[in-house]
């Protein structure tokens, strides 16, 4: 919980972390980062399969999240990290792909407020808004507008652009996108550079221990900045 600090400032502390969607790109760097982080003692995984991962730190919990009845009590600690997502071509319908990607995310985020989490952290994604024409980018709003709505002590939602970084699916598409943008790196805006996942999963830890209360938002070139350079 938040403490005094020199100077009348309030720190965030932190001991242990929930994960869910440790098993995607950001997810999985996020793990490996908290596991090594001597800020947090514990990091409980709450997700569909199995992560393959062994560490002192981790509690894994392989769940239905269609039966929340079963793990919310499991819900419970100082933040919550949520990058769990599939694709459309993954979930096999646009009804599929937001049960995962909101409904899902939404269940676990309204049970970890119940269960007096103080931080919230949300891998979105960058043009998301509820008024969006675009299907995926209206999702991602949608479940901003719905996780902000908690009021969590403390809010963090992560807009990167196209993520960066070795999947265990292979998509072509995007790795066609990324063999284009990737030279271009240095000329491009922060909305179109890609960004390795490390920077993300970084960013994501250190705006979990932002003091400010309320929500906030992080942009493109906010996460390149926070999450510094990839490890």
């Amino acid at each position: 919980m938040p403490a005094p600090a020199a100077g009348g400032a309030r720190v965030v502390l932190m001991n242990r972390a929930v994960i869910i969607g440790a098993t995607g790109l950001v997810g999985s760097e996020l793990l490996r980062q908290l596991l090594v982080d001597a800020r947090f003692t514990t990091v409980v995984v709450l997700g569909r399969r199995s992560t393959g991962v062994t560490h002192g730190k981790l509690r894994e919990h392989v769940i239905d999240f269609d039966a929340p009845a079963s793990w919310s009590e499991l819900v419970t600690g100082d933040v919550l990290f949520s990058a769990l997502g599939t694709t459309l071509r993954a979930a096999g319908t646009p009804a599929a792909q937001f049960k995962v990607d909101h409904t899902y995310q939404y269940r676990v985020a309204e049970a970890a407020r119940r269960h007096g989490v103080h931080t919230y952290v949300l891998v979105s994604s960058g043009g998301a808004s509820p008024r969006s024409r675009i299907f995926y980018t209206r999702m991602k709003g949608e479940l901003e507008r719905d996780v902000e709505g908690l009021r969590f002590a403390r809010t963090r939602i992560l807009r990167p652009g196209l993520l960066d970084g070795e999947r265990r699916e292979f998509r072509a598409g995007e790795q066609w996108v990324l063999r284009v943008l990737r030279p271009l790196g240095p000329v491009l805006p922060y909305s179109l550079k890609p960004i390795p996942a490390a920077i993300v999963a970084r960013a994501a830890i250190e705006a979990a221990f932002d003091p400010a209360p309320g929500t906030v938002r992080y942009e493109a070139r906010e996460l390149f900045r926070l999450g510094g350079p990839a490890v």
